[in-house]
């Protein structure tokens, strides 16, 4: 596939595939950076960083930050798989952590979607510090699929429905 046949919403992702994290809460609190988008894979970078130690005693980061990683990852990649743009959501998650990931040291996440179907997404991922080899975690998810534009044509009539009782009420 040449870059003329690339999909219009992941030319915008490979555009801005370093600012992307950036508009994410939860990414831009702990500084995680999302370093590579391909179809249907990401890849990137949380920092070590002490206010996401889960265990004082060894400094070890939290499970939650790297679920977070993880799911965060695993959403990129779905989105960068399709052929045109649809929301998504985390149906289900499933993370097995390995091992501890080790003090003062970045993790490395990485997902790929592997199939979907019209409604669902299925994704793998992995934290580890340097290579897969040596994991720290692997997760196996499923994601809704949802054409925005349904969504929007659902709130729209959401709020006329509102704004019709409302004034029905005055």
């Amino acid at each position: 596939m040449s870059d003329t046949d690339l999909p219009v919403h992941f030319k915008v992702m490979l555009k801005n595939v370093g600012s992307m994290m950036s508009v994410v809460p939860w990414a831009k609190t702990v500084g995680f950076t999302l370093d590579t988008l391909e179809r249907g894979r990401a890849i990137g970078t949380l920092p070590y960083d002490e206010k996401l130690i889960g265990d004082p005693d060894t400094g070890v980061i939290h499970g939650g930050a790297v679920t977070s990683m993880l799911d965060n990852l695993s959403g990129t990649a779905v989105v960068s798989a399709l052929d045109e743009f649809k929301s998504t959501a985390t149906l289900d998650l499933r993370i097995d952590y390995m091992r501890p990931a080790e003090k003062g040291r970045d993790l490395i996440g990485e997902a790929e979607c592997y199939h979907f179907t019209r409604t669902v997404a299925f994704v793998r991922a992995w934290a580890y510090h340097e290579t897969r080899e040596k994991v720290v975690a692997t997760a196996a998810g499923s994601f809704a699929l949802q054409d925005p534009a349904r969504w929007a044509s659902h709130q729209s009539k959401m709020m006329k429905k509102d704004a019709e009782s409302k004034g029905a009420a005055s």
